[in-house]
Protein backbone atom coordinates (compact mmCIF):
# COMPACT_ATOMS: atom_id res chain seq x y z
CA UNK A 1 0.00 0.00 0.00
CA UNK A 2 1.36 3.45 -1.05
CA UNK A 3 2.40 5.43 1.88
CA UNK A 4 0.02 8.26 0.86
CA UNK A 5 -2.94 6.12 0.65
CA UNK A 6 -6.01 6.55 3.41
CA UNK A 7 -8.76 5.01 4.17
CA UNK A 8 -11.63 7.40 4.22
CA UNK A 9 -15.04 7.99 2.31
CA UNK A 10 -14.61 8.83 -1.23
CA UNK A 11 -16.57 12.24 -1.71
CA UNK A 12 -18.82 12.58 -4.30
CA UNK A 13 -20.29 15.61 -5.96
CA UNK A 14 -22.93 14.64 -8.00
CA UNK A 15 -24.10 17.55 -10.31
CA UNK A 16 -27.68 17.49 -12.54
CA UNK A 17 -30.26 19.59 -13.86
CA UNK A 18 -32.76 17.53 -12.87
CA UNK A 19 -33.32 14.77 -9.97
CA UNK A 20 -36.49 13.05 -8.64
CA UNK A 21 -38.76 14.07 -6.91
CA UNK A 22 -37.70 17.43 -7.35
CA UNK A 23 -37.76 18.42 -11.18
CA UNK A 24 -37.71 15.44 -13.69
CA UNK A 25 -38.16 15.73 -17.53
CA UNK A 26 -36.51 12.33 -18.55
CA UNK A 27 -34.14 9.29 -17.47
CA UNK A 28 -31.79 11.89 -16.39
CA UNK A 29 -33.85 12.75 -13.47
CA UNK A 30 -34.37 9.37 -12.89
CA UNK A 31 -30.75 8.60 -12.57
CA UNK A 32 -30.33 11.46 -10.26
CA UNK A 33 -32.31 10.36 -7.86
CA UNK A 34 -31.49 6.75 -7.84
CA UNK A 35 -27.65 6.31 -8.34
CA UNK A 36 -26.13 8.94 -5.71
CA UNK A 37 -28.25 6.83 -3.11
CA UNK A 38 -26.85 3.53 -4.33
CA UNK A 39 -23.68 5.37 -4.44
CA UNK A 40 -23.62 6.13 -0.50
CA UNK A 41 -24.44 2.49 -0.05
CA UNK A 42 -21.72 1.36 -1.95
CA UNK A 43 -19.17 3.34 0.83
CA UNK A 44 -18.90 6.80 -1.00
CA UNK A 45 -19.83 9.90 0.50
CA UNK A 46 -22.18 11.72 -2.00
CA UNK A 47 -24.36 15.21 -2.35
CA UNK A 48 -26.61 16.36 -5.44
CA UNK A 49 -26.65 19.48 -6.85
CA UNK A 50 -29.21 21.23 -9.36
CA UNK A 51 -31.20 23.96 -9.99
CA UNK A 52 -33.49 25.58 -7.48
CA UNK A 53 -36.19 25.80 -10.24
CA UNK A 54 -39.91 27.35 -9.81
CA UNK A 55 -41.55 24.01 -10.47
CA UNK A 56 -39.72 21.75 -7.32
CA UNK A 57 -43.13 21.13 -5.36
CA UNK A 58 -43.65 23.73 -2.26
CA UNK A 59 -43.59 20.58 -0.20
CA UNK A 60 -39.58 20.59 -0.79
CA UNK A 61 -38.84 23.90 -1.28
CA UNK A 62 -40.39 25.03 2.08
CA UNK A 63 -38.11 22.57 4.03
CA UNK A 64 -34.99 23.79 2.43
CA UNK A 65 -32.38 25.30 4.45
CA UNK A 66 -30.36 28.78 3.36
CA UNK A 67 -26.66 27.50 3.35
CA UNK A 68 -24.63 30.23 1.93
CA UNK A 69 -24.92 33.48 -0.98
CA UNK A 70 -22.21 34.76 -3.07
CA UNK A 71 -22.15 36.22 -6.45
CA UNK A 72 -20.76 34.64 -9.68
CA UNK A 73 -18.93 35.89 -11.99
CA UNK A 74 -20.27 35.02 -15.83
CA UNK A 75 -17.78 37.39 -18.45
CA UNK A 76 -18.44 40.63 -18.00
CA UNK A 77 -21.55 39.73 -14.90
CA UNK A 78 -21.49 38.96 -11.43
CA UNK A 79 -24.96 37.16 -10.78
CA UNK A 80 -26.37 36.45 -7.36
CA UNK A 81 -26.41 32.29 -6.07
CA UNK A 82 -27.69 30.76 -3.49
CA UNK A 83 -27.38 27.78 -2.00
CA UNK A 84 -29.57 25.50 -0.58
CA UNK A 85 -30.03 22.50 1.35
CA UNK A 86 -32.46 19.41 2.10
CA UNK A 87 -31.60 16.16 3.36
CA UNK A 88 -34.50 13.96 2.31
CA UNK A 89 -33.90 10.12 3.33
CA UNK A 90 -30.53 9.64 3.86
CA UNK A 91 -29.27 12.31 1.28
CA UNK A 92 -27.96 15.52 0.90
CA UNK A 93 -29.49 17.84 -1.82
CA UNK A 94 -28.11 21.42 -2.55
CA UNK A 95 -30.16 24.13 -4.62
CA UNK A 96 -28.50 26.60 -6.67
CA UNK A 97 -30.85 29.66 -6.22
CA UNK A 98 -30.91 32.06 -8.93
CA UNK A 99 -35.08 33.27 -9.60
CA UNK A 100 -34.21 35.06 -12.83
CA UNK A 101 -32.90 32.03 -14.77
CA UNK A 102 -34.91 29.19 -12.28
CA UNK A 103 -37.78 30.30 -11.38
CA UNK A 104 -39.66 29.46 -14.88
CA UNK A 105 -42.63 27.13 -15.72
CA UNK A 106 -40.58 24.75 -17.32
CA UNK A 107 -36.94 23.30 -16.72
CA UNK A 108 -35.73 23.67 -20.76
CA UNK A 109 -36.24 25.41 -24.04
CA UNK A 110 -35.81 28.99 -23.41
CA UNK A 111 -33.72 31.08 -25.29
CA UNK A 112 -30.99 31.93 -23.12
CA UNK A 113 -30.83 28.31 -21.83
CA UNK A 114 -26.73 28.39 -22.75
CA UNK A 115 -26.05 31.32 -20.46
CA UNK A 116 -28.72 29.80 -17.40
CA UNK A 117 -26.63 26.24 -17.70
CA UNK A 118 -23.34 28.43 -17.56
CA UNK A 119 -24.53 29.90 -14.44
CA UNK A 120 -24.97 27.02 -13.08
CA UNK A 121 -21.88 24.93 -13.67
CA UNK A 122 -19.94 27.98 -12.99
CA UNK A 123 -21.78 28.85 -9.47
CA UNK A 124 -20.98 24.54 -8.54
CA UNK A 125 -17.06 25.55 -8.60
CA UNK A 126 -17.99 29.04 -7.29
CA UNK A 127 -20.06 26.68 -4.05
CA UNK A 128 -17.20 24.05 -3.74
CA UNK A 129 -14.50 26.96 -2.72
CA UNK A 130 -16.99 28.97 -0.68
CA UNK A 131 -18.79 26.36 1.01
CA UNK A 132 -16.74 23.73 2.84
CA UNK A 133 -19.12 21.37 3.31
CA UNK A 134 -19.62 20.72 -0.88
CA UNK A 135 -15.66 19.71 -0.89
CA UNK A 136 -15.50 17.01 -2.98
CA UNK A 137 -12.96 14.51 -4.42
CA UNK A 138 -15.08 13.69 -7.89
CA UNK A 139 -17.11 16.34 -9.69
CA UNK A 140 -19.41 14.10 -11.60
CA UNK A 141 -21.33 15.66 -13.99
CA UNK A 142 -24.49 14.76 -16.11
CA UNK A 143 -25.62 15.73 -20.05
CA UNK A 144 -24.76 19.63 -21.67
CA UNK A 145 -26.25 21.13 -18.99
CA UNK A 146 -23.11 20.24 -16.44
CA UNK A 147 -20.63 19.65 -19.03
CA UNK A 148 -19.14 23.41 -18.64
CA UNK A 149 -18.24 22.24 -15.19
CA UNK A 150 -14.53 20.67 -16.30
CA UNK A 151 -14.04 23.55 -18.54
CA UNK A 152 -14.51 25.88 -15.47
CA UNK A 153 -12.82 23.99 -13.46
CA UNK A 154 -9.72 23.74 -15.35
CA UNK A 155 -9.56 26.90 -16.85
CA UNK A 156 -10.47 28.92 -13.87
CA UNK A 157 -9.99 27.40 -10.57
CA UNK A 158 -7.31 25.05 -10.41
CA UNK A 159 -5.61 27.22 -8.22
CA UNK A 160 -7.93 27.40 -5.46
CA UNK A 161 -6.54 24.91 -3.12
CA UNK A 162 -10.19 23.69 -2.64
CA UNK A 163 -10.10 22.66 -6.25
CA UNK A 164 -6.78 21.44 -7.07
CA UNK A 165 -7.18 17.50 -6.85
CA UNK A 166 -10.87 17.31 -7.62
CA UNK A 167 -11.52 15.08 -10.77
CA UNK A 168 -13.74 15.24 -13.17
CA UNK A 169 -16.83 12.23 -14.41
CA UNK A 170 -18.99 13.06 -17.45
CA UNK A 171 -21.70 11.01 -18.45
CA UNK A 172 -23.50 11.16 -21.66
CA UNK A 173 -27.35 10.27 -21.28
CA UNK A 174 -27.98 10.96 -24.50
CA UNK A 175 -25.47 12.88 -27.36
CA UNK A 176 -28.17 14.18 -29.33
CA UNK A 177 -28.59 16.87 -26.58
CA UNK A 178 -25.29 18.81 -26.89
CA UNK A 179 -25.76 22.19 -25.96
CA UNK A 180 -24.91 24.41 -29.05
CA UNK A 181 -24.85 27.98 -29.10
CA UNK A 182 -23.66 31.34 -31.24
CA UNK A 183 -19.97 31.76 -31.18
CA UNK A 184 -20.62 35.13 -29.47
CA UNK A 185 -20.99 32.80 -26.02
CA UNK A 186 -17.59 32.25 -25.61
CA UNK A 187 -17.03 35.95 -24.70
CA UNK A 188 -20.01 37.36 -24.10
CA UNK A 189 -21.09 34.31 -21.60
CA UNK A 190 -17.75 31.92 -21.12
CA UNK A 191 -15.35 34.50 -20.54
CA UNK A 192 -13.19 31.93 -22.97
CA UNK A 193 -12.46 33.71 -25.64
CA UNK A 194 -8.53 34.43 -24.61
CA UNK A 195 -8.16 31.03 -23.66
CA UNK A 196 -7.24 28.91 -26.93
CA UNK A 197 -7.28 25.63 -25.72
CA UNK A 198 -11.24 26.51 -24.59
CA UNK A 199 -12.07 28.31 -27.92
CA UNK A 200 -10.46 25.63 -29.74
CA UNK A 201 -12.39 22.32 -27.85
CA UNK A 202 -15.65 24.04 -27.64
CA UNK A 203 -16.46 25.08 -31.11
CA UNK A 204 -18.45 22.34 -32.60
CA UNK A 205 -19.28 23.05 -36.48
CA UNK A 206 -19.70 26.09 -38.16
CA UNK A 207 -19.40 29.27 -36.03
CA UNK A 208 -21.52 27.36 -33.00
CA UNK A 209 -20.48 26.78 -28.88
CA UNK A 210 -20.80 23.40 -27.95
CA UNK A 211 -21.03 22.22 -24.40
CA UNK A 212 -20.97 18.62 -24.57
CA UNK A 213 -18.09 18.68 -26.95
CA UNK A 214 -16.31 20.86 -23.88
CA UNK A 215 -17.23 18.13 -21.65
CA UNK A 216 -15.57 15.59 -23.32
CA UNK A 217 -12.67 17.47 -24.23
CA UNK A 218 -11.66 18.38 -20.68
CA UNK A 219 -13.59 15.69 -18.36
CA UNK A 220 -10.59 13.31 -16.62
CA UNK A 221 -12.91 10.13 -17.14
CA UNK A 222 -16.29 9.85 -19.72
CA UNK A 223 -18.85 7.36 -18.80
CA UNK A 224 -22.03 6.33 -20.70
CA UNK A 225 -25.71 4.45 -19.81
CA UNK A 226 -25.01 1.25 -21.23
CA UNK A 227 -21.75 -0.77 -22.60
CA UNK A 228 -23.22 -1.16 -26.04
CA UNK A 229 -23.77 2.62 -26.37
CA UNK A 230 -20.26 3.08 -25.32
CA UNK A 231 -19.34 0.65 -28.65
CA UNK A 232 -21.90 3.16 -30.73
CA UNK A 233 -21.15 6.58 -30.01
CA UNK A 234 -17.58 5.71 -31.48
CA UNK A 235 -18.98 5.51 -34.50
CA UNK A 236 -20.46 8.47 -37.08
CA UNK A 237 -24.15 7.28 -37.46
CA UNK A 238 -24.35 7.41 -33.66
CA UNK A 239 -22.05 9.94 -32.56
CA UNK A 240 -23.84 13.25 -34.02
CA UNK A 241 -20.70 14.52 -35.05
CA UNK A 242 -18.52 14.22 -31.33
CA UNK A 243 -17.75 10.33 -32.48
CA UNK A 244 -13.75 11.36 -33.12
CA UNK A 245 -13.54 12.75 -29.60
CA UNK A 246 -14.98 9.25 -28.66
CA UNK A 247 -13.11 7.44 -30.58
CA UNK A 248 -9.72 9.47 -29.33
CA UNK A 249 -10.66 9.17 -25.77
CA UNK A 250 -12.12 5.53 -26.17
CA UNK A 251 -9.74 4.27 -23.00
CA UNK A 252 -11.33 6.87 -20.97
CA UNK A 253 -15.18 5.82 -21.72
CA UNK A 254 -16.76 3.11 -19.79
CA UNK A 255 -20.22 1.97 -20.98
CA UNK A 256 -22.18 1.39 -17.36
CA UNK A 257 -26.08 0.07 -17.73
CA UNK A 258 -28.75 1.98 -15.47
CA UNK A 259 -30.88 0.74 -12.63
CA UNK A 260 -34.37 1.16 -12.05
CA UNK A 261 -35.81 1.62 -8.39
CA UNK A 262 -36.72 -1.67 -7.66
CA UNK A 263 -38.81 -0.84 -4.64
CA UNK A 264 -41.19 1.66 -7.19
CA UNK A 265 -41.36 -1.09 -10.04
CA UNK A 266 -42.72 -4.19 -8.20
CA UNK A 267 -45.58 -6.12 -8.74
CA UNK A 268 -45.51 -8.02 -5.39
CA UNK A 269 -45.81 -4.64 -3.68
CA UNK A 270 -47.18 -2.27 -6.09
CA UNK A 271 -50.67 -0.39 -5.09
CA UNK A 272 -51.34 1.19 -8.32
CA UNK A 273 -51.62 -2.53 -10.29
CA UNK A 274 -55.22 -4.56 -9.51
CA UNK A 275 -53.57 -7.32 -8.59
CA UNK A 276 -50.26 -8.09 -7.07
CA UNK A 277 -47.99 -11.31 -8.34
CA UNK A 278 -44.80 -12.66 -8.44
CA UNK A 279 -42.32 -14.92 -10.42
CA UNK A 280 -43.22 -17.68 -7.80
CA UNK A 281 -46.86 -16.93 -8.08
CA UNK A 282 -47.93 -15.43 -11.63
CA UNK A 283 -52.00 -16.36 -11.73
CA UNK A 284 -52.52 -12.94 -10.94
CA UNK A 285 -51.04 -11.36 -13.92
CA UNK A 286 -53.97 -12.74 -15.60
CA UNK A 287 -56.67 -10.68 -13.65
CA UNK A 288 -54.11 -7.47 -14.51
CA UNK A 289 -54.29 -7.82 -18.36
CA UNK A 290 -58.08 -8.73 -18.04
CA UNK A 291 -58.19 -5.76 -15.81
CA UNK A 292 -55.88 -3.30 -18.57
CA UNK A 293 -58.10 -4.65 -21.46
CA UNK A 294 -61.73 -3.21 -19.60
CA UNK A 295 -59.76 0.14 -18.28
CA UNK A 296 -58.47 0.95 -22.46
CA UNK A 297 -61.27 -0.33 -23.91
CA UNK A 298 -60.08 -4.14 -25.61
CA UNK A 299 -62.12 -6.98 -25.75
CA UNK A 300 -61.49 -9.04 -23.03
CA UNK A 301 -60.38 -12.25 -24.26
CA UNK A 302 -57.04 -13.53 -22.30
CA UNK A 303 -55.93 -15.85 -25.92
CA UNK A 304 -55.13 -12.38 -27.35
CA UNK A 305 -51.05 -11.56 -27.01
CA UNK A 306 -51.75 -7.77 -25.89
CA UNK A 307 -48.66 -5.64 -27.24
CA UNK A 308 -48.16 -2.53 -25.05
CA UNK A 309 -46.04 0.58 -25.68
CA UNK A 310 -45.13 2.47 -23.25
CA UNK A 311 -42.86 5.79 -23.87
CA UNK A 312 -41.97 8.98 -26.04
CA UNK A 313 -43.65 9.01 -29.31
CA UNK A 314 -40.52 9.59 -31.41
CA UNK A 315 -38.95 8.76 -34.23
CA UNK A 316 -36.30 7.27 -32.02
CA UNK A 317 -38.64 5.10 -30.70
CA UNK A 318 -39.01 3.04 -34.38
CA UNK A 319 -42.36 4.10 -34.86
CA UNK A 320 -42.24 4.05 -38.12
CA UNK A 321 -41.32 0.96 -38.54
CA UNK A 322 -45.11 -0.05 -36.23
CA UNK A 323 -47.06 2.38 -38.33
CA UNK A 324 -45.60 -0.04 -41.21
CA UNK A 325 -46.38 -3.30 -39.75
CA UNK A 326 -49.99 -2.73 -38.09
CA UNK A 327 -51.68 -3.77 -40.42
CA UNK A 328 -50.58 -7.11 -41.11
CA UNK A 329 -50.18 -7.61 -36.78
CA UNK A 330 -53.81 -6.94 -36.49
CA UNK A 331 -54.87 -9.22 -39.05
CA UNK A 332 -53.06 -12.01 -36.58
CA UNK A 333 -55.41 -11.17 -33.76
CA UNK A 334 -52.88 -9.63 -31.86
CA UNK A 335 -53.99 -6.28 -29.46
CA UNK A 336 -51.84 -3.22 -29.40
CA UNK A 337 -51.98 -1.07 -26.48
CA UNK A 338 -49.84 2.63 -26.65
CA UNK A 339 -49.23 5.11 -24.29
CA UNK A 340 -47.41 8.63 -24.10
CA UNK A 341 -47.16 11.81 -26.34
CA UNK A 342 -44.57 12.98 -28.69
CA UNK A 343 -44.38 14.11 -32.23
CA UNK A 344 -47.82 15.55 -33.76
CA UNK A 345 -47.52 13.35 -36.58
CA UNK A 346 -46.88 10.11 -34.77
CA UNK A 347 -49.47 10.94 -32.18
CA UNK A 348 -52.26 11.42 -35.33
CA UNK A 349 -51.03 8.17 -36.60
CA UNK A 350 -52.08 5.80 -34.17
CA UNK A 351 -55.17 7.88 -32.58
CA UNK A 352 -56.57 6.59 -36.89
CA UNK A 353 -55.30 3.13 -35.36
CA UNK A 354 -57.24 3.41 -32.29
CA UNK A 355 -60.38 4.39 -34.42
CA UNK A 356 -59.60 2.28 -37.33
CA UNK A 357 -59.36 -1.25 -35.14
CA UNK A 358 -61.79 -0.67 -32.65
CA UNK A 359 -61.60 -3.13 -29.17
CA UNK A 360 -58.45 -4.58 -31.19
CA UNK A 361 -55.91 -1.15 -30.32
CA UNK A 362 -56.10 1.65 -27.87
CA UNK A 363 -53.92 4.83 -28.01
CA UNK A 364 -53.63 7.26 -24.72
CA UNK A 365 -52.04 9.80 -26.13
CA UNK A 366 -51.03 11.31 -22.83
CA UNK A 367 -48.65 11.22 -19.74
CA UNK A 368 -50.12 8.95 -17.03
CA UNK A 369 -47.97 7.40 -14.87
CA UNK A 370 -50.05 5.50 -12.72
CA UNK A 371 -51.86 3.81 -16.10
CA UNK A 372 -48.00 2.98 -17.21
CA UNK A 373 -47.27 0.83 -13.98
CA UNK A 374 -51.26 -1.38 -15.35
CA UNK A 375 -49.60 -1.20 -18.58
CA UNK A 376 -46.33 -3.25 -17.90
CA UNK A 377 -48.48 -5.47 -15.71
CA UNK A 378 -51.02 -6.12 -17.74
CA UNK A 379 -49.05 -6.33 -21.07
CA UNK A 380 -47.97 -9.62 -22.37
CA UNK A 381 -45.29 -8.40 -24.50
CA UNK A 382 -43.13 -4.96 -24.81
CA UNK A 383 -42.96 -3.43 -27.88
CA UNK A 384 -39.46 -1.19 -28.31
CA UNK A 385 -38.20 -1.01 -31.72
CA UNK A 386 -35.84 2.46 -31.20
CA UNK A 387 -33.97 3.62 -33.52
CA UNK A 388 -31.14 3.92 -30.58
CA UNK A 389 -31.39 3.70 -27.52
CA UNK A 390 -29.15 4.66 -24.59
CA UNK A 391 -30.18 2.43 -22.60
CA UNK A 392 -33.80 2.40 -22.09
CA UNK A 393 -36.06 1.85 -18.45
CA UNK A 394 -38.76 -0.06 -20.04
CA UNK A 395 -37.52 -2.83 -21.12
CA UNK A 396 -36.30 -3.32 -17.49
CA UNK A 397 -39.76 -2.80 -16.06
CA UNK A 398 -41.12 -4.62 -18.39
CA UNK A 399 -38.92 -7.40 -17.30
CA UNK A 400 -40.16 -7.14 -13.59
CA UNK A 401 -43.23 -7.50 -14.28
CA UNK A 402 -43.33 -10.55 -15.95
CA UNK A 403 -43.80 -8.16 -19.89
CA UNK A 404 -41.68 -9.96 -22.30
CA UNK A 405 -39.87 -7.13 -24.05
CA UNK A 406 -39.63 -7.62 -27.79
CA UNK A 407 -36.37 -4.87 -29.38
CA UNK A 408 -34.23 -3.34 -31.44
CA UNK A 409 -30.16 -4.60 -30.74
CA UNK A 410 -29.07 -1.22 -29.81
CA UNK A 411 -27.73 0.77 -26.98
CA UNK A 412 -29.00 -0.56 -23.80
CA UNK A 413 -31.61 -2.68 -25.26
CA UNK A 414 -28.98 -5.20 -26.57
CA UNK A 415 -27.18 -5.31 -23.07
CA UNK A 416 -30.36 -5.83 -20.79
CA UNK A 417 -32.64 -8.20 -23.18
CA UNK A 418 -31.13 -11.78 -23.39
CA UNK A 419 -33.07 -13.07 -26.41
CA UNK A 420 -34.87 -16.26 -26.61
CA UNK A 421 -32.66 -19.43 -27.38
CA UNK A 422 -35.21 -22.43 -29.06
CA UNK A 423 -32.72 -24.93 -28.07
CA UNK A 424 -31.93 -24.09 -24.37
CA UNK A 425 -34.99 -22.82 -23.73
CA UNK A 426 -32.33 -19.21 -22.32
CA UNK A 427 -34.03 -16.05 -22.51
CA UNK A 428 -35.81 -12.72 -21.43
CA UNK A 429 -37.18 -11.11 -24.62
CA UNK A 430 -36.58 -11.17 -28.47
CA UNK A 431 -34.61 -9.14 -30.78
CA UNK A 432 -34.20 -8.24 -34.03
CA UNK A 433 -31.38 -6.68 -35.88
CA UNK A 434 -32.46 -4.36 -38.60
CA UNK A 435 -34.24 -1.00 -38.85
CA UNK A 436 -36.66 -3.18 -40.64
CA UNK A 437 -40.51 -3.65 -40.45
CA UNK A 438 -40.47 -6.88 -42.00
CA UNK A 439 -38.02 -8.15 -39.60
CA UNK A 440 -39.65 -6.48 -36.37
CA UNK A 441 -43.34 -8.32 -37.25
CA UNK A 442 -41.61 -11.87 -38.02
CA UNK A 443 -40.46 -11.32 -34.25
CA UNK A 444 -43.03 -10.43 -32.96
CA UNK A 445 -44.98 -12.77 -34.58
CA UNK A 446 -42.56 -15.58 -33.59
CA UNK A 447 -43.11 -14.43 -29.94
CA UNK A 448 -46.86 -14.65 -30.28
CA UNK A 449 -46.52 -18.02 -31.63
CA UNK A 450 -45.09 -18.73 -28.50
CA UNK A 451 -47.61 -17.59 -25.95
CA UNK A 452 -50.50 -19.22 -28.41
CA UNK A 453 -48.99 -22.28 -28.68
CA UNK A 454 -46.31 -23.46 -25.52
CA UNK A 455 -47.86 -21.57 -22.13
CA UNK A 456 -45.33 -23.36 -20.49
CA UNK A 457 -42.39 -22.09 -22.09
CA UNK A 458 -44.24 -18.70 -22.13
CA UNK A 459 -44.38 -18.32 -18.10
CA UNK A 460 -40.52 -20.56 -18.24
CA UNK A 461 -38.99 -17.23 -19.96
CA UNK A 462 -41.38 -14.75 -17.75
CA UNK A 463 -40.04 -15.92 -14.49
CA UNK A 464 -36.30 -15.88 -15.94
CA UNK A 465 -37.47 -12.32 -16.86
CA UNK A 466 -38.39 -11.20 -13.73
CA UNK A 467 -35.54 -12.89 -12.02
CA UNK A 468 -33.15 -10.25 -13.59
CA UNK A 469 -31.66 -8.01 -11.12
CA UNK A 470 -31.77 -4.49 -12.27
CA UNK A 471 -31.24 -2.76 -9.06
CA UNK A 472 -28.63 0.37 -8.76
CA UNK A 473 -26.39 -2.23 -6.75
CA UNK A 474 -24.09 -3.30 -9.57
CA UNK A 475 -23.83 -0.07 -11.51
CA UNK A 476 -23.24 2.08 -8.39
CA UNK A 477 -19.73 -0.29 -7.85
CA UNK A 478 -18.93 -0.20 -11.80
CA UNK A 479 -18.84 4.07 -11.12
CA UNK A 480 -17.01 3.54 -8.02
CA UNK A 481 -14.73 2.01 -10.04
CA UNK A 482 -14.35 4.58 -12.41
CA UNK A 483 -14.50 7.33 -9.46
CA UNK A 484 -11.19 5.01 -7.26
CA UNK A 485 -9.64 4.64 -11.16
CA UNK A 486 -9.03 8.04 -11.01
CA UNK A 487 -8.09 8.83 -6.62
CA UNK A 488 -6.53 5.58 -6.23
CA UNK A 489 -4.75 7.16 -2.57
CA UNK A 490 -8.07 6.83 -1.67
CA UNK A 491 -8.91 3.39 -0.74
CA UNK A 492 -12.09 1.68 -0.26
CA UNK A 493 -14.02 2.77 2.84
CA UNK A 494 -15.68 -0.76 3.11
CA UNK A 495 -16.24 -4.00 1.34
CA UNK A 496 -17.05 -3.86 -2.41
CA UNK A 497 -20.66 -5.32 -2.30
CA UNK A 498 -21.20 -7.35 -5.43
Amino acid sequence: MPESAHRRKLRILFASSEAVPFAKTGGLGDVAGSLPRALKHAGAKVAVILPKYGTIPEQYRSQMKHVADFYVPLSWRNVYCGIEKLELQGLDFYFVDNEQYFKRDGLYGYGDDGERFAFFSKAILEAIVKVPELACDVLHCNDWQTALCPVFLNEFYRGAPQCADIKTVMTVHNIKFQGQFGDNMLSDVLGLADIPAARDQLHGDGNSINFMKGGLCYADALTTVSPSYAYELQMPYYGEGLDGIFRRRSNNLTGILNGIDTTIWNPKTDALIVANYSSDDLSNKAECKRALQEELGLRQDPTRPLVVMVGRLTNQKGLGLVRYAMDGIMKRGVQVAILGTGDADQEEAFRYFDSRYGDMMCAKIMFDSDLSHRMYAGGDILLMPSEFEPCGLSQMIAMRYGTLPLVRETGGLRDSVIPYNKFTGEGTGFRFSNMNADEMADTLLGACEIFWTDPDLWKSLQVQAMGTDFSWKKAANQYMDVYHGLHPEVIRYNKRRD
